[in-house]
């Protein structure tokens, strides 16, 4: 019994051998599963970020390609623009600093000064021409929307921007972002304003526009105070200004000139009258301030004269300004062209013979209107050649006479010579003046033109 018993023992000892081994070898076959299971897994994931490492590598420069393109761009950077293109606008930064100062002087002490430097600066550069005005007695910038007011304070200016026109409601939340003025023309953009600046926690600063004849944007002068009244409950909104512009401040006849004012005056009569504070209250541009002292109220609005440009003759012997910009290039052609034969297109002109033409690389693409074809000169070493043939996108050619004699000898053009294409060199003057005028257009038309394309050097 005691010998079954060993065997019985010896066999269960074996059976429980067996299951126990059993189930160790199904508790190992499951691990081993787990652990294929988590290695498949952890392979797949590591193919995975392989394949995107490559895919990455082979979309992204390596870090030499970008240290070679980062060094290749400050090369860019650090090389002149007239060394990459042979055309460029100068800005003289003295000639705005004077013109401002002369305008100071004009319109006397007391009297705030809105630099306006919308559409870039009419072509000299938005934000160094900002820079220039405030160091030199502006206070306020005007701009004519909002991505020109986020330009400036992106270059970190601080000094208030009023934007000229009503924008989107849309762009609201920008306004508010960087901290522009809006000018308000209707109910439903003044309300919108309030509710959104409101619901920010905060009162958003505004200037009332009035039409008080130019008929173009503005409340009617004689439904200002009534529309102020309305919206005046409104805790989101602050106005912190009123102004008008005029039509024809530049000009001789003055009794349009004088109805707006008076249009104009009425209404602040009658804001004031129902004991609403105008705030700064402005009407007068270059024009009406270098002609008109009882325009000038808080603050003028300074745009053409600071750049050197004069709004009429009328103001030629009023006040000294000086163009702030000129319009160079060089020379990057020259070729004897036999006579009788045409240059550019449609042969608008044909060599006289005894000629050289030389070619610049400005046309019409850079602001140089094509329709000066044939009717314009520039200068080259110190002597007026005429511009001949149709001005191209971005060529123009000129005419150099070989001929001599002893009071004018010839002149010796090549490439690399530089050409004065706007500006004043001694006595001689190529002004956007007489450009403009050969064009039946005004010279700050010109001016934005030239600032489309050409890179700007500042002296």
């Amino acid at each position: 019994m005691d010998g079954i018993r060993v065997i019985e023992g010896g066999l269960g000892s074996k059976r429980e051998k067996d299951s126990n081994q059993e189930t160790q070898n199904e508790e190992q076959h499951e691990l081993n599963l787990f652990d294929l299971f988590e290695q498949d897994v952890n392979m797949i994931q590591k193919q995975s970020c392989e394949a995107q490492a490559e895919e990455e590598a082979i979309m992204t420069p390596s870090t030499d390609v970008e240290q070679n393109d980062n060094d290749t761009q400050a090369e860019e950077i650090e090389l002149p623009a007239y060394d990459r293109r042979w055309a460029w606008v100068e800005i003289d930064r003295e000639a705005i600093r004077h013109n401002l100062l002369a305008i100071r002087k004009r319109i006397g002490p007391g009297i705030k000064i809105m630099a306006i430097v919308k559409a870039d600066g009419y072509g000299h550069g938005a934000i160094e021409s900002a820079h220039i005005a405030l160091a030199n007695g502006a206070e306020f910038l005007g701009v004519a929307d909002v991505d020109e007011g986020v330009e400036l304070r992106r270059a970190n200016i601080t000094a208030p921007i009023l934007i000229l026109t009503e924008p989107p409601q849309e762009s609201i939340p920008v306004i508010l972002r960087y901290n522009l003025i809006p000018t308000v023309t209707t109910m439903e953009y003044a309300l919108a304003l309030g509710e959104k600046a409101d619901a920010a926690g905060r009162a958003a600063p505004y200037h009332l526009k009035i039409d008080t004849g130019m008929n173009r944007i503005g409340v009617h002068y004689s439904d200002a105070a009534d529309f102020l009244r309305t919206i005046s409950f409104h805790r989101g909104l602050d106005l912190q200004g009123v102004f008008t512009h005029f039509a024809t401040a530049d000009e001789s006849d003055s009794y349009e000139f004088r109805l707006q004012l008076e249009h104009f005056n009425r209404s602040l009569d009658e804001i004031r009258y129902m004991g609403i504070n105008p705030g700064l209250v402005h009407a007068a541009n270059s024009a009406a301030a270098i002609r008109y002292k009882h325009a000038h109220f808080n603050m003028v609005r300074i745009g053409l004269a600071m750049y050197g440009m004069h709004p009429s003759e009328i103001t030629r012997d009023l006040i000294d300004l000086r163009p702030a910009m000129s319009v160079r290039t060089r020379v990057t052609f020259v070729k004897s062209v036999p006579v009788g034969e045409g240059v550019s297109y449609s042969y608008t002109y044909r060599s006289p013979g005894s000629v050289l033409i030389a070619t610049i690389p400005i046309g019409y693409g850079d602001g140089l209107p094509r329709a000066l074809t044939n009717r314009m000169q520039v200068l080259v070493k110190g002597r007026l050649c005429p511009q001949v043939g149709n001005i191209c996108m971005d060529m123009t050619m000129f005419e150099v006479d070989q001929r001599s004699s002893q009071l004018k000898p010839r002149l010796s053009v090549e490439v690399g010579d530089e050409v004065l294409v706007i500006g004043r060199a001694g006595d001689i003057e190529l002004s956007l003046d007489s450009m403009a005028e050969a064009l039946g257009t005004i010279n700050y038309e010109l001016a934005c033109r030239f600032g489309l394309r050409l890179q700007r050097i500042f002296k």
